[in-house]
C-alpha cells in the first residue's frame, strides 16, 4: 500500500505541458468528430470576414474622402454591417457547437471517474484523504470542462485569426509586417517567461487548495467529535494555517499577473512608434502603395494580431494547468483494478457456508504483515467470534472474505472455491457485512432497508424491521417507513440506525453473515432484542462476529483470540474460561 498523502501534505505535481495528455482526449473527441470539423470550418470563416472590415476602411479613407462618394460610403457601411452580423452569427453557432461538444466530453470523464471510483479497491482509498480524491471529481474536472469549452475555442480562434491576419498583412505592406514582428516577438517571449513562473506558482496553489479541501472535509465529517474534545479553536487556527499558505501563494501569482499589462502596453507603444515611423518613411521615399488608408488598416490589423498572441501566452499557461489536471483525473480513471472478476470468474450460488483460511499472510503496508501463515477452517452452519486487541487483525479477517481486499499469500475459500476465482457480484450477494458504523443513505427508511435488494417489495421490507424489532421506533415516526432521512441518517440516534442496518441484511438473508462491532451502538435492552432475533437470523448460516461485548459472543461455536498476526487462543466460552488466559482477562 502507498504511503497516505494528508492535508498537510502537498500532492506532488508536475507542471509541464504534456501532450500525451491530450492525445488521451481525442478518444472522448472522436464521437463528435463532425461536430468539431464544423466547428472548425466556422472558426476559419469566421476569422476571414472580421478581418475585411480594415480594407474597406482603407477604402473609406483613401477614395471615399477623397472622391466624396456617398454612394459607396452607403454600400460600405452596409457591407460592415452585413460582415458584422454575419461574424456575430458564426460566432454564435460555432460558440454553441463547442460548448456543446466541451460539456459532452466532460460528461463523459465524469462518467468514467464516478464508474471507476465504485471499482476501484479500499486500498486506493486508505492511500489519500477524502477531501483529495473529491476534488479530482470536482475542481479539476470542471477546470476541464471550462478549457475545453471556452479556451480550446480561443485557443483554435486565435492561431487561425493569427495565420490569417499575418497573410493580409503582408498582402498590405511587407515592411510594415516585419515592424510587427520586430516588436511582438520579443513581447511574446517576455510575456511567455511570465506565464511559466505564473504557471509553477499556480501548481503549488492548486496543491495548497487540496490541502485546504481535505482539511476542511474531515473538519466537517468530525464535527461531533471536535466539539466534544473542544477542538474548534485548534481547528481553527489549523485552517488559518492552511487558508493562509493559499491565499500567500494567489498573491505572488496575482502581484506577477499584475507585470502582464504593462509589458504589452509598453511593446504596443515601441510597435506603433515603429509601424508610424516605417510608414513615414516609406511615403517619403515615394512608396506608392503606403498611405493613410493603409496605415490605418495595419493598425487595425496589428492589434489583431498581437491581442491574439498575448491570449495564446495566457492559454498556454491554461494548458498546461489543465495538462496536470487531466494527469490527475487520468491517474484515477487508470488505476489499476487490482480485486476484479476474472475473465473465467465463477458464479457463487447454492452456498453450504464452509470458510477456509489456508495458510493466509496479509500485509497493509510491505514488509509489515499483519496476518501471517493464518489458518482458520469454519463448517457451515457455524458462529465463529473474533476477540482480542485493536489491531490485531479481527476486522482483517472478515474484510478477507469479501475480497474488500487481497491475501499476498494463500487463499481464501468459500465451499471450495478461492474468492478470487469468484465473480464479485455473486459473492457480495452470497456474503452479508453489518459494519460498527451503520451508513445510511438520503431518501426514505424503507429505501435504505431495501437497498441490499432493490426488487424487494414494501411487505417484505416491513417484515424484516418487524423480526429485527425496528418497527417500533419506525412506526412511531410522522411518515414511519416512508420517512425521509438527511445525510447519513442525521436525525436518528445511532441505535435507530444501526437497526435499520440491521434490517438491511435480514432482507438481503444470505447464508454467510459478517457483523463487525455491530451492537456496539445499541442499549443493552434493544441488544437482547436483537440477540433473540439474531437466533433465527444465523440459523442455518455460517457467521462471523467481531465483538468488545462478551455478552453478544457467549453462544458462539468457536472463538478466537486474534493476537500476534494469528490464532492466539480458540474454544468455547467455557473452554476459553478454564484456560484462564488471554480471553479470560477480557471478563
Amino acid at each position: 500500500m502507498a504511503k497516505r498523502n494528508t492535508y498537510f501534505e502537498d500532492e506532488k505535481i508536475e507542471k509541464k505541458i504534456d501532450l500525451k495528455q491530450f492525445a488521451r482526449i481525442l478518444s472522448y473527441i472522436l464521437p463528435y468528430k463532425k461536430i468539431f470539423i464544423l466547428v472548425l470550418f466556422l472558426m476559419g470563416v469566421s476569422s476571414v470576414i472580421g478581418l475585411i472590415s480594415p480594407l474597406l476602411l482603407r477604402t473609406i479613407i483613401n477614395r471615399v474622402t477623397v472622391d466624396a462618394d456617398m454612394r459607396m460610403l452607403g454600400m460600405i457601411i452596409g457591407a460592415m454591417a452585413f460582415i458584422a452580423l454575419t461574424e456575430i452569427t458564426i460566432t454564435y453557432l460555432h460558440q454553441t457547437l463547442m460548448g456543446k461538444l466541451g460539456h459532452s466530453v466532460i460528461a463523459v470523464i465524469r462518467q468514467d471517474i464516478f464508474y471507476k471510483l465504485q471499482e476501484l479497491p479500499f486500498e486506493y482509498f486508505d492511500s489519500k484523504p477524502d477531501g483529495k480524491i473529491v476534488v479530482r471529481v470536482t475542481d479539476y474536472v470542471n477546470d476541464l470542462a471550462n478549457f475545453f469549452t471556452n479556451f480550446v475555442l480561443m485557443l483554435i480562434t486565435y492561431v487561425l485569426k493569427i495565420a490569417v491576419v499575418t497573410f493580409f498583412m503582408l498582402s498590405l505592406s511587407p515592411q510594415l509586417t516585419l515592424v510587427v514582428f520586430i516588436t511582438v516577438v520579443p513581447m511574446m517571449i517576455l510575456v511567455l517567461m511570465l506565464r511559466k513562473v505564473i504557471g509553477k506558482l499556480f501548481a503549488k496553489l492548486r496543491a495548497k487548495n487540496s490541502n485546504r479541501t481535505a482539511f476542511l472535509l474531515e473538519t466537517i465529517m468530525g464535527e461531533k467529535i471536535i466539539k466534544s474534545n473542544n477542538r474548534s479553536s485548534l481547528n481553527h487556527d489549523i485552517y488559518v494555517d492552511v487558508h493562509t499558505q493559499c491565499v500567500d501563494q494567489w498573491f505572488q501569482i496575482f502581484m506577477r499577473n499584475e507585470l502582464n499589462g504593462p509589458i504589452v502596453e509598453l511593446f504596443w507603444n515601441i510597435g506603433t512608434l515603429g509601424l508610424y515611423g516605417m510608414a513615414l518613411m516609406l511615403i517619403l521615399k515615394g512608396n506608392s502603395l503606403m498611405n493613410a488608408g493603409t496605415v490605418v488598416a495595419f493598425s487595425a490589423y496589428m492589434t489583431q494580431f498581437s491581442g491574439p498572441l498575448t491570449q495564446i501566452a495566457v492559454i498556454i499557461q491554461q494548458l498546461a494547468q489543465v495538462t496536470s489536471n487531466l494527469e490527475q483525473v487520468f491517474d484515477t480513471i487508470n488505476a489499476p483494478v487490482d480485486i476484479a472478476d476474472e475473465s473465467d470468474a465463477l458464479t457463487l450460488s447454492d452456498v453450504k457456508g464452509k470458510v477456509d483460511f489456508n495458510d493466509i499472510t496479509f500485509c497493509y503496508e510491505e514488509g509489515v504483515p499483519i496476518l501471517e501463515h493464518f489458518d482458520l477452517h469454519v463448517q457451515p452452519g457455524q458462529t465463529i467470534a473474533l476477540v482480542g486487541p485493536t489491531g490485531a487483525g479481527k476486522t482483517t479477517v472478515i474484510n478477507l472474505i469479501t475480497r474488500f481486499y487481497d491475501v499476498q499469500e494463500g487463499n481464501v475459500a468459500i465451499d471450495g472455491h478461492d474468492v478470487r476465482d469468484l465473480t464479485l457480484k455473486s459473492l457480495r450477494n452470497k456474503v452479508g457485512v453489518l459494519m460498527q458504523d451503520p451508513f445510511l443513505f438520503k431518501g426514505s427508511i424503507i429505501d435504505n432497508i431495501r437497498y441490499g435488494r432493490p426488487e424487494a417489495t414494501d411487505e417484505e421490507c416491513i417484515e424484516a424491521a418487524r423480526i429485527i424489532h425496528a418497527d417500533k421506533f419506525i412506526e412511531s415516526l410522522p411518515d414511519g417507513y416512508n420517512t425521509l432521512l438527511e445525510e447519513r441518517g442525521s436525525g436518528l440516534s445511532a441505535g435507530q440506525r444501526q437497526l435499520i442496518s440491521f434490517a438491511r441484511i435480514v432482507l438481503k438473508n444470505p447464508p454467510v453473515v459478517i457483523l463487525d462491532e455491530a451492537t456496539s451502538a445499541i442499549d443493552t435492552e434493544t441488544e437482547k432484542l436483537i440477540q433473540e432475533a439474531l437466533e433465527t437470523l444465523l440459523k442455518g448460516k455460517t457467521a462471523f462476529i467481531v465483538a468488545h461485548r462478551l455478552s453478544t459472543i457467549r453462544n458462539a461455536d468457536r472463538i478466537l483470540y486474534i493476537a500476534d498476526k494469528g490464532i492466539a487462543e480458540s474454544g468455547t466460552h467455557e473452554e476459553l474460561m478454564a484456560k484462564k488466559g488471554l480471553y479470560y482477562a477480557l471478563n
